[in-house]
Order: C-alpha cells, then structure tokens, then sequence
C-alpha cells in the first residue's frame, strides 16, 4: 500500500522569518486560507485557517527574500507534526508544512 502525505494550498502570506542554516536559507512564515460558505438559511460563513509554512532554499523555490507579508502563493508539500511542551508546561502539537514548492503569485492569478 502506497501512503500519501501531500497538501495544497493557496493563500496570502503572513508573518516572515528568514534565516540561514549551514549554507542554505530557510523561510518560515505563516499563510491564511480562506473556505466561503453558505448556511442552510443562507447566510455567507468565511472560515479562516491559518498555517505555517517551512520552505527551503532549493529547486522549486523562489528567492526566499521575496516571501513577504500580504502576497498571495501556491504552496505544494507535505504536512508534518511534532510536540512540544509550552512554557507553561502543557503538552502542545505544533502542524506545519514543509514546502516542496513555492510559487508567488499576482493580484490577477487570484481574481
């Protein structure tokens, strides 16, 4: 049996971080979607999802300094979890996706 373990979205980007590892530079950032909706009595329902997003310098990738606040992107990847304890002592789950591909997009892409 084949597993699978892929995720796409599309969205605008958030917070930014970049830094260097070893030789090669690495961007986490954050990334809302949003899912439009309708109710049974037809009201509109925007259900806003907020992930984060690890991305490496490589193939498939632009040139992480152009990865700023507000711009929309295509992000293709796999989705990976790992646990924490928080400063408070709670145990916490942290699921973030770590990009395969980054593709920047226009304002006209998204319209």
């Amino acid at each position: 049996m084949e597993h699978i373990n892929r995720i796409e979205l599309q969205g605008r980007i958030g917070n930014v971080r970049t830094n260097i590892v070893g030789e090669t530079m690495v961007a986490n950032f954050s990334m809302v979607t949003e899912y439009l909706y309708k109710t049974r009595d037809g009201g509109a329902i925007n259900e806003t999802t907020w992930h984060y997003v690890v991305a490496w310098e490589g193939r498939e990738m632009p040139d992480l300094s152009q990865i700023v606040k507000g711009i929309p992107v295509h992000v293709t990847g796999r989705l990976r979890s790992s646990r924490y304890t928080a400063a408070d002592g709670t145990e916490k789950t942290l699921y973030e996706v770590v990009a395969s591909k980054v593709r920047l997009l226009s304002e006209e892409d998204v319209a």
